[in-house]
């Protein structure tokens, strides 16, 4: 356990290394190939600095700048689960690309480097305990997947990634500015120089924080960190971004990309409310942004005809839903976290089973999709059986995520809260399901052949649609201790 810091500078280093190996690859297929064992040996690296936090507690790099907890712990399996994913049906997904030439060797090796160079970034991220050093890791993500939007280039494609571009840069930079001022209010409390950075310095010290500045300065976080999670209002770029982008990177941009800026949110969450003295005045920004996201999405989601863009007004949703748990606290947040593992898992195996039916019927128009439980029966069955579970349906665990969210807003009171959440969730399941059953039953024209899917592409189908369902009927108590912990760091204990 003494050394065991040593894997931190290792998640950081692999990936810089497999980019390399990756970009100088013979083949498209060998740079898949490379995407997909790098991306599990990393991911088995991060599952094991994970696993020895609940025995050992936190995790230290000499120097204090780097540092994994309960939550960045949770964060880091979810993140290794997310990219094992896409990676795995990376060569699946291509295959087609790569017979035609539009995914030739060139292109291949410029998706292996941004793909580990992204792995790197959100990485780094998690694994900040100086909120300098993990603003830039947000901003690098922001440079590194903009362009994986475009990897295979079309109008749609470029004009997608402009947006994003334009819009999270811009949010980074408030919350560059956030940073700052959080930084800045620690000026009397004897914190000098880098250490006014340091997560553990200010979560010590919040009591003596300048008011003020720390106020002002979450605001901005909010709004910053916000805009890269894809927050109403501030979401215009998610549905642009993922409807565009090849399906694994739409996979990890759902899937996990919102969850890192919204990783930032949640880090600075604690030293606000310990800092203001005034219980809930940051709880209540989040519950805020939880709601107006939750109700954006369901106004957008009945009216969609583009499979991806639903996809993408879902996590709008869901992204939402884990806000507005832990603003509301206590049990919220436990709720909070449980609902963010869930919804990573299900929506990234949902955007799996959307990218081959897409390639199967030729379009992402829902009305072209008819009968894929007939058509693409695996295909089919990943995309609806992921619906079901991302609209709460039981037994699946996001169903029971949401009731003990509702549970812990009517529990405190805050019942036009719970009334306005309930409202949004029932909007989403009727408007999901609207699509979903026609795709997945209604006659319609009969698309050619799809090819026979391998044992690799049945396994990142079944394991995660089990995991979900075993989810919902049975939580072991290593899982129920890892919410908890993840949850009692943002300082909203269950």
């Amino acid at each position: 356990m003494a050394q065991a810091w040593i894997l931190i500078p290792a998640i950081l280093i692999l990936p810089a290394l497999l980019a390399v190996a990756g970009m100088l690859s013979r083949s498209a297929r060998a740079a898949l190939g490379i995407c997909a064992a790098g991306t599990v040996a990393t991911g088995a690296l991060m599952a094991a600095l994970a696993a020895l936090v609940p025995h050992g507690g936190a995790v230290t790099v000499p120097g204090g700048w780097l540092r994994v907890d309960s939550l960045s712990a949770l964060h880091l399996v979810v993140m290794a689960i997310v990219f094992c994913l896409g990676a795995l049906q990376a060569p699946g997904y291509f295959r087609h690309g790569i017979a035609d030439g539009s995914f030739d060797r060139r292109t291949a090796r410029r998706y292996a480097g941004l793909w580990f160079g992204s792995l790197a970034a959100m990485a780094a991220v998690l694994l900040s305990n100086n909120l300098g050093l993990m603003w830039v890791g947000i901003e690098a993500t922001t440079l590194l997947t903009a362009f994986l939007i475009c990897v295979t280039t079309t109008p749609g494609s470029l004009e997608a990634m402009w947006k994003y571009l334009l819009m999270c840069s811009v949010g980074v930079a408030l919350a560059f500015t956030g940073t700052l001022l959080v930084a800045a209010s620690a000026g009397r409390t004897g914190i000098h120089g880098t250490e006014a950075l340091l997560w553990t310095s200010l979560a010590a010290s919040a009591r003596g924080l300048d008011v003020q500045l720390v106020k002002a300065g979450f605001v901005f976080i909010v709004i910053g960190y916000g805009t890269k999670a894809g927050l109403a209002p501030m979401h215009n770029w998610l549905p642009d971004a993922h409807s565009q982008a090849p399906a694994p990177v739409s996979a990890v941009f759902s899937g996990f990309l919102l969850n890192a800026a919204l990783y930032c949110i949640l880090r600075c969450l604690p030293v606000a409310e310990a800092a203001t003295g005034d219980a809930g005045w940051a709880r209540g920004i989040l519950v805020a942004a939880g709601l107006v996201s939750i109700l954006t999405a369901a106004a957008f989601v009945v009216v969609q005809r583009d499979l991806k863009r639903l996809l993408a007004y879902s996590s709008l949703e869901h992204i939402g839903i884990v806000t507005l748990g832990a603003g509301i606290g206590g049990v919220g947040a436990f709720a909070a976290m449980y609902h963010m593992v869930l919804h990573s898992i299900a929506k990234s195996t949902a955007f799996t089973g959307a990218g081959r039916l897409i390639e199967i019927f030729g379009g992402n128009d829902m009305k072209r999709i008819r009968g894929s439980l007939s058509a693409a029966p695996l295909w089919g069955t990943c995309l609806l059986v992921s619906l079901l579970a991302l609209v709460g349906t039981a037994p699946f665990g996001l169903f029971f995520s949401e009731f003990m969210m509702l549970r812990a807003a009517f529990g405190a009171g805050s019942y036009a809260v719970g009334a306005a959440f309930l409202a949004g969730l029932s909007i989403v399941f009727i408007g999901v399901l609207r699509h979903a059953i026609p795709m997945a039953w209604a006659p319609g024209e009969k698309p050619a052949n799809p090819h026979a899917p391998g044992i690799v592409e049945w396994l990142i189908v079944a394991l995660p649609l089990a995991a979900i369902l075993l989810s919902g009927l049975w939580m072991p108590s290593f899982v129920r201790e890892a919410f908890a912990a993840a949850a009692s760091v943002t300082g909203v204990l269950p």
